[in-house]
């Protein structure tokens, strides 16, 4: 299957959208200095999509897990595995760097962009976090929902696929029966033909004799022999003429 119609890598470029634009407001909160209510009110935001973007991951995780037991099945391999579980803890990691830097300037309320960039290149270079936290029921249930129905048409597309090869395997099948039994003709008219053959061999080899016989048979009679011969052929053909076209 294609990058395109896989489903995750359509639902990974929402969630990098998604990260993308955590940063864009994370880097704007970090200006902030002056106006504490902007700041708190983007703090809230920047928590809320941490979580709905860490769920989100979670899903991509237990997805990976499924495909992990069996991944022929899926068309897979364990590089492509591989390839996905680095993708979905760094997207964690970052994720989690956010909601660290977030929660950690919201207890130093008051402190200036200056220390909070410097906490957050501080909090970069720590391990990878992750904090279960209760996700938005109406993004869980359109996510369930797109991955269901994702899995569902994946199912269908295979089951059509197996279909469509059951039917080419019949129809290649039909032919090669067709196959045997034009050659299966073609040999007995190739027999026939040497048979054939064999008969006009033998039939031109007889008709040569008895020519051979008559010409030696007029050579002995001479021509008075000849001309009584020819004559006792067309008093035989006025018999048999008689005999068959007016009795």
């Amino acid at each position: 299957m294609s990058s395109a119609q896989d489903p995750f890598y359509i639902v990974k470029e929402e969630i990098q959208e998604s990260i993308d634009k955590l940063q864009s407001t994370f880097h704007q909160w970090e200006r902030i200095s002056s106006d504490y209510g902007e700041k708190v009110r983007l703090a809230k935001e920047l928590l809320a999509s941490c979580e709905s973007i860490e769920w989100q991951v979670d899903e991509l995780d237990k997805v990976i897990s499924v495909a992990s037991r069996d991944p022929s099945w899926y068309g897979m391999n364990e590089t492509e595995l591989e390839k996905r579980r680095r993708w979905t803890s760094t997207a964690r990691t970052k994720v989690g760097n956010v909601k660290k830097a977030v929660l950690a300037g919201k207890e130093l309320n008051g402190t200036g962009p200056a220390s909070a960039s410097g906490m957050r290149r501080e909090l970069m270079r720590m391990p990878n976090y992750h904090q279960a936290a209760t996700s938005n029921h109406y993004a869980a249930r359109g996510n369930d929902d797109f991955v269901e129905s994702e899995s569902d048409r994946q199912t269908l597309l295979i089951k059509q696929q197996d279909d469509e090869l059951d039917e080419l395997s019949a129809s290649v099948t039909r032919i090669g029966y067709v196959g045997l039994t034009i050659h299966d003709e073609l040999h007995a008219q190739e027999r026939i033909i040497d048979d054939l053959g064999t008969e006009m061999d033998s039939t031109s080899n007889r008709l040569d004799f008895v020519q051979k016989k008559v010409g030696m048979v007029m050579k002995k009679a001479g021509v008075k022999g000849q001309m009584m011969m020819i004559l006792f052929l067309v008093v035989l053909f006025i018999i048999l003429f008689v005999l068959v076209f007016l009795t």
